[in-house]
């Protein structure tokens, strides 16, 4: 889909983005904002420090600060702004921190959409309603195939599981309270691979890992180095998510689908291959493989997704090479370091150029 069309879907549209101060929810709402949305924000708080978010200073975004556990407060904004749009991303995204924080964890991820699919029935014109879970909502029984979203949700951390369970709960309220011929709320669900990009400061990942070690000139901790991960550039996810959002609203027969938004199974790479290729843009580049088996999570070594609906139903695909995203990611963290300052540039920039390449290669 061209950019202009984009810009025509969204532009004086009322926008509500639950988790708009996170690493994908900022990168969304940067994005909305550059095509003219009126998005109001809801989040907790900064997720982290520093803030992708906080370094954009959008204008024209109105920020509120709800715990998305809040079911009054949410209900509030809901009935208030009779939103044409919302993206679900608010959630406990973790897997380490789940297992420190069960109650809270299950609480944002699975109640807190609740809370938003309950508020959701306060809307009384036509809404579409993209809700973000997880790729780890799909049991994963570590066999070398893609997971199609028909397969079976499960998981044994409190994260996966929590996420597992927002999709049910997600089911449920399609069928129970969005499915009669005056119904006016479309929804859909999204689930992503291993999402890699600038302003992701969060603990217990890979890239933030890296550039904080790096960045100190210390070495950093590789947990598992041969796991394999579909890697993907943060716009590239945020596109599919903006691409399901325009189809559903032309299509009411995508109302209660799920769509997997991964790259092609050929980009699939190994930890210790991303860490190498990073390498490439950083100087005084070290890590150190952790040999010990004691943890006290575990985590999958093999996670794949079937993208192939989303590809045939919405017309979307993953167009960066490997390389190219993560030349991106790097890109970002090496000007963050030089003047954060820049960072709004820089984000708009990269969105610009992506938005380019979208019309180049699609």
């Amino acid at each position: 889909m061209l950019i202009t069309n984009l810009h025509k879907q969204f532009k004086k549209k009322t926008v509500i983005i639950t988790g708009h101060t996170g690493f994908k929810g900022s990168w969304l709402t940067a994005w909305l904002n550059l095509l003219e949305a009126k998005v109001i924000g809801i989040s907790n708080d900064y997720v982290s420090s520093p803030s992708h978010y906080k370094l954009l200073k959008l204008k024209k975004v109105y920020n509120k600060k709800i715990d998305i556990r809040n079911f009054y407060s949410i209900k509030k904004i809901f009935k208030k702004y009779q939103p044409d749009f919302v993206f679900h991303l608010a959630a406990q995204s973790i897997v380490k921190k789940s297992y420190d924080q069960p109650l809270n964890t299950w609480s944002t991820n699975t109640i807190g959409t609740v809370h938003v699919l309950e508020a959701l029935r306060q809307i009384k014109k036509k809404c579409i309603a993209v809700i973000i879970t997880s790729d780890k909502a799909y049991e994963n029984l570590e066999i070398n195939k893609g997971y199609n979203e028909n397969d079976r949700l499960g998981g044994k951390d409190p994260y996966s599981a929590s996420k597992a369970s927002a999709d049910i709960a997600i089911k449920s309220y399609v069928d129970s309270f969005f499915s009669g011929k005056k119904n006016k709320v479309f929804i859909a669900t999204a689930r992503a691979g291993n999402v890699i990009g600038g302003g992701d400061w969060s603990l217990n990942r890979l890239i933030p890992d890296c550039i904080k070690s790096w960045s100190k000139k210390i070495k950093v901790i590789i947990r598992n180095p041969n796991s394999t991960r579909p890697w993907q550039h943060v716009l590239e996810v945020v596109y599919g998510y903006i691409l399901l959002a325009i189809n559903l609203h032309k299509n009411k027969t995508l109302h209660g689908e799920a769509f997997n938004f991964g790259p092609q199974n050929y980009q699939n790479y190994r930890v210790i291959a991303l860490v190498k290729l990073m390498r490439n843009n950083w100087k005084n580049v070290f890590w150190k493989v952790l040999k010990s088996k004691r943890n006290n999570y575990k985590e999958s070594s093999l996670l794949k997704l079937n993208s192939k609906k989303a590809n045939i139903k919405l017309k979307w695909k993953s167009v960066l090479k490997f390389r190219e995203t993560v030349f991106l990611v790097s890109d970002w963290y090496k000007n963050f370091y030089r003047d954060p300052k820049k960072i709004q540039e820089l984000t708009i920039n990269q969105i610009k150029e992506y938005q380019k390449i979208i019309n180049s290669r699609y």
